[in-house]
């Protein structure tokens, strides 16, 4: 009788615990969308009387660009990790944005960069922080990612590790753009002014992001930063931080974020949109409006995200008067967007 209880209760245990088996990738949505790819490159007080046409052209030129290559990769049949490359790289090597070339001035008058990559299949991250000799910081976060054992690596470190992968290297004359440099002058002329300290002087958050839909329904997320202009005391933002500033899962979406750091990493940003998604049911987009336009606002929080889901649904949202950003889910239409009136 009491080996006869026993497996009765061993079956009513295993039967209970199967009901609280944890949310996993194989409750992820069975319907695949299209090949999709959005970008961003940086939020903030973004606005057409301060922009020239030739600068505009510039940057929807180079959006575009960035949304070409990666689409041109998944429409091949590659992978949503090496179209999110391709099209950072893209933009990382472009002094538009703040990241890689156009990376902001510390306090000190150098390059700190920042980024991150996560795998929605996988779950695998990587990310790299702090960092001013690589000239790719994304590909030091896949690095991170792929052949080490750890998330982030930051610092001497991290580009010790990177240069021993066979990252190239850039010295930091490849890094100065002078309209940067000026920049930074400026944010320390108003410090000097007000006997403050404010890296959030110059109200562009120029991060840049991509997220990707493949053919197999994988997401893949990432973002590169360098920073925030003046920034002191090897101040580190969101962006290369899992869960703030990047985040990626199939279940959900993938997401990257652009904005005022602090604010993203205290109120885990990026994985909080998919918690919401997750636990209540909401779409992409109203889960990203729910985060961005009432929690963020509500903290005084500036900046926006993209996010992707499984089914190729986006959100594109910010809650500052622009931001560079664009997608493309289908061959050669490219969209791009700067300011809020846009959709």
């Amino acid at each position: 009788m009491k080996k006869l209880f026993g497996a009765l209760l061993f079956t009513i245990m295993i039967t209970n615990n199967s009901c609280q088996e944890p949310y996993s990738n194989e409750d992820q949505i069975s319907t695949i969308g299209p090949l999709t790819l959005i970008i961003h490159g940086g939020a903030g007080t973004i606005l057409r009387q301060n922009m020239t046409t030739e600068l505009e052209n510039e940057y929807r030129d180079k959006l575009k660009e960035a949304l070409n290559a990666g689409y041109a990769i998944l429409d091949a049949g590659g992978s949503s990790r090496d179209a999110v490359i391709a099209s950072i790289i893209i933009m990382e090597d472009s002094p538009l944005f703040n990241a890689g070339k156009g990376a902001v001035f510390t306090s000190e008058g150098k390059n700190e960069m920042d980024a991150a990559v996560m795998d929605g299949n996988t779950g695998m991250a990587g990310a790299v922080a702090g960092i001013k000799v690589i000239k790719n910081p994304i590909l030091a976060a896949i690095e991170v990612m792929e052949n080490s054992p750890h998330v982030m690596m930051s610092g001497k470190g991290a580009e010790t590790f990177a240069i021993e992968q066979g990252l190239e290297t850039a010295d930091s004359a490849y890094f100065y753009t002078q309209h940067r440099y000026d920049q930074l002058l400026r944010a320390k002329s108003r410090d000097a002014a007000t006997g403050l300290h404010n890296s959030f002087t110059d109200t562009k958050f120029g991060t840049v992001g991509a997220v990707a839909l493949d053919k197999s329904g994988n997401i893949f997320a990432g973002t590169s930063t360098g920073g925030t202009t003046n920034k002191k005391w090897g101040r580190i933002g969101d962006a290369p931080i899992i869960g703030a500033g990047t985040y990626a899962e199939n279940a959900t979406c993938g997401i990257s974020c652009t904005g005022a750091g602090e604010y993203f990493i205290r109120s885990v940003v990026a994985h909080d949109v998919a918690a919401i998604m997750r636990y209540t049911g909401k779409s992409v987009r109203d889960a990203a409006e729910e985060v961005v336009m009432k929690k963020l606002v509500g903290k005084n929080g500036e900046g926006g995200l993209i996010a992707l889901d499984r089914k190729g649904n986006f959100a594109l949202t910010f809650n500052t008067p622009g931001m560079y950003r664009g997608y493309i889910n289908e061959k050669g239409r490219a969209k791009v967007m700067i300011y809020k009136d846009e959709e």
